[in-house]
């Protein structure tokens, strides 16, 4: 089995497409198809069903995926540690970040980070910090910054670079808008928009109403805080945001003795070689971070 053959059927089965794969590996969609077909000749299995317009794993191919996976992390790995003995700060560079870090924290960190290593090529991505975890699991990111979660898979390792207040806001014509101090009991009784369930921030939120048997009347849910705030200041519902998000339209309320922080912050994969880039990018964040 050779190395781009994997990386080939690794990025079909991760997209469950053959032209997402063909854009994720900067290669034409038949040279992904003609490298699938020399994988499958070669070990005598059927990897792939088409069913109507979806891109199916046989059994082969779901046995086979999580080794594939290993093999391209290991290989990966040994590529990146030779790299690195040759004390160069340069190659590629794959980052997740969520769009709330992206946005608001990660300008200035990337600003300087182009600065000082013009020859990295960054890989970044946006998605959410569930699914940015994920890839880091599986290898197919480097670092991912992110809202740090309670609880992390095994394989992975947190490091907290900012800590991120969270408030209560309200539109300026909400009910609650012209009380300052307000309970989680007042707060059930209104319609909330919320990150999604199962997602880091809302799991805090869950969290701290079922310590007091309360209930959240949850309208609307979107992973964007951008949209959760516009929702907000059209008086749709109470949400949970980031404290340097507010503005004149979203009016800051407190919980009566409840603060609310989350950490955003780094995570890696513990038997993964960082490469100097990443190392690099490690080094940066802790100089611009405000948790040490």
């Amino acid at each position: 089995m050779d190395i781009p053959a994997l990386d080939a059927f690794v990025a079909v089965a991760s997209s469950g497409s053959f032209s997402e794969a063909s854009q994720t590996l900067h290669i034409t969609q038949p040279a992904v198809s003609k490298r699938v077909a020399q994988l499958e000749s070669q070990l005598g299995e059927r990897l792939f069903d088409r069913v109507g317009r979806q891109v199916l794993l046989t059994e082969a191919g779901q046995t086979l995926l999580p080794r594939a996976r290993h093999i391209l992390t290991e290989a990966q790995d040994a590529i990146r540690a030779l790299n690195n003995l040759k004390g160069e700060v340069g190659g590629t560079l794959t980052l997740g970040t969520s769009h709330h870090v992206g946005l608001h924290r990660l300008p200035p960190v990337l600003r300087t980070y182009s600065a000082r290593y013009p020859q990295v090529n960054l890989d970044l991505r946006f998605l959410d910090s569930e699914q940015a975890c994920l890839l880091v699991g599986r290898g197919e990111l480097e670092l991912a910054l992110v809202t740090l979660p309670d609880r992390l898979a095994d394989e992975l390792v947190a490091t907290p670079i900012w800590h991120d207040r969270l408030r209560v806001a309200v539109g300026i014509d909400h009910p609650l808008a012209a009380r300052p101090v307000i309970t989680l009991r007042e707060l059930a009784e209104h319609a909330a928009i919320l990150p999604p369930p199962g997602s880091f921030t809302r799991e805090l939120i869950d969290r701290l109403f079922a310590a007091q048997g309360l209930k959240i009347q949850a309208r609307m849910s979107t992973s964007y805080l951008e949209t959760i705030k516009m929702m907000v200041s059209v008086g749709l519902g109470w949400s949970v945001l980031p404290e340097t998000m507010l503005d004149a339209q979203t009016l800051a309320r407190v919980i009566d003795n409840t603060p609310m922080q989350r950490e955003l912050g780094v995570v890696q994969h513990i038997r993964r070689t960082p490469s100097n880039a990443g190392l690099a990018m490690l080094a940066l964040l802790r100089e611009r971070g405000d948790t040490t």
